[in-house]
């Protein structure tokens, strides 16, 4: 399997250019300052899986999926700031956060794979708990 037909990836990738259309419409102080950020976050998620997935080891591809994943968790802080800010509109943010809530997943579950003999990619509906841990609801109770 090839980087790019990796869902985790593709996902990461438009995620990454909607986060770069919004913050391009804001202007100088607000670019400078909060949308570089949130554009620099949101590109490392995928920098970051790209970069795991050429390296040679699984745990060094976890290690740069691990990343990834704080970088995902640091696009969701910058995007709260932006709308605390009313840099972006609720319809804009609701369609950034609808890209997040579905990235999460593919990539928690892309992160369990790594070192298995098959990459898990979820098609199955998900619910996110009260401290923000996602779960599949085809799982078995013991997170199988």
């Amino acid at each position: 399997m090839n980087l790019e037909d990796l869902r985790v990836y593709k996902i990461s990738m438009e995620t990454g250019q909607a986060v770069w259309s919004l913050v391009m419409d804001w202007s100088y102080f607000e670019r400078d300052t909060l949308g570089k950020q949130v554009v620099r976050s949101a590109d490392s998620i995928a920098a970051n899986i790209s970069e795991g997935y050429g390296r040679y080891s699984y745990k060094e591809n976890k290690r740069f999926l691990y990343y990834a994943r704080g970088s995902f968790n640091e696009t969701r802080t910058w995007l709260v700031k932006a709308e605390d800010r009313s840099l972006v509109s609720n319809e804009a943010a609701e369609e950034i956060h609808s890209m997040l809530d579905n990235l999460g997943p593919q990539l928690n579950s892309y992160i369990r794979s790594i070192g298995s003999n098959y990459v898990a990619e979820p098609n199955a509906e998900y619910i996110t708990d009260t401290n923000g841990h996602f779960y599949f609801t085809d799982m078995e109770p013991n997170g199988q």
